[in-house]
């Protein structure tokens, strides 16, 4: 005679290998999901995050030319004899279509050592050319040299500013005509002699980092020194 299981029997005995198998899909099926919205969820992060840090760059970029370009200045004294001359200031902007070039002599220079002979004057370029070992990626560079010379434009040393631009342009306000110029020179007969630009327009295009558009940041500049500075003492 066969006797059939009891209840409590039944409910000790194990799970089948069907059973098991479904289980285990089922899991892996929702691993799976989960791991999915992860992984959305950390690239959406870090585009968002590669779009902002590219951004803080041009941005802090932008801020640093502007803060260095309102402490231009020049100065009327030069030595009558141009063998004699040893320091040279001028503030010379360049129209390379998008690739513009400044120099300009300031006093932004900060000294970074204690008893350092050094003064706040200094020399500042800014301009564009190719990386240096990277191929077809082209830089917004910055030379400064602590010391002016009788050769603004050169000298001291150059620094990568930002990375990868696709333009840089600069224009300058004429206080006397009024009129957007996009050339400067204080040190030609030609061109604005003793005499800085009342404001200076800067523009920066970079592409996005995502959809590879791009995207223009500038800004504008007024420059509190206008015209070239003369210490001379008049005796009446």
């Amino acid at each position: 005679m066969t006797r059939t299981p009891s209840p409590a029997r039944r409910s000790t005995r194990g799970l089948t290998l069907i059973e098991v198998m479904i289980a285990v899909a089922i899991m892996a099926m929702m691993s799976v999901t989960l791991w999915g919205g992860f992984n959305q969820t950390i690239v959406a992060r870090s585009r968002i995050s590669e779009r902002l840090d590219r951004s803080q760059e041009v941005t802090a970029a932008v801020e640093r030319m502007a803060r260095e370009l309102s402490q231009a200045f020049v100065s009327t004294h030069l030595n009558p004899n141009q063998s004699l001359q040893t320091m040279i200031t001028a503030f010379e902007g360049q129209d390379r279509g998008r690739r513009d070039r400044i120099d300009f002599t300031s006093f932004s220079h900060r000294r970074l050592y204690r008893n350092a002979h050094e003064s706040d004057q200094n020399e500042i370029s800014y301009f564009v050319t190719d990386h240096p070992t990277e191929d077809n990626i082209e830089v917004l560079a910055r030379r400064e040299q602590p010391r002016i010379d009788d050769e603004p434009g050169r000298g001291g040393r150059v620094e990568i500013l930002l990375n990868d631009i696709e333009e840089f342009e600069v224009e300058y306000l004429d206080s006397v005509s009024g009129q957007w110029t996009t050339q400067w020179s204080t040190t030609q007969a030609a061109g604005q002699p003793n005499r800085l630009p009342i404001q200076v327009k800067i523009s920066i295009t970079v592409l996005d980092p995502e959809t590879r558009r791009p995207q223009t940041v500038g800004t504008r500049v007024h420059l509190p020194i206008r015209y070239g500075l003369n210490h001379a003492v008049y005796i009446r």
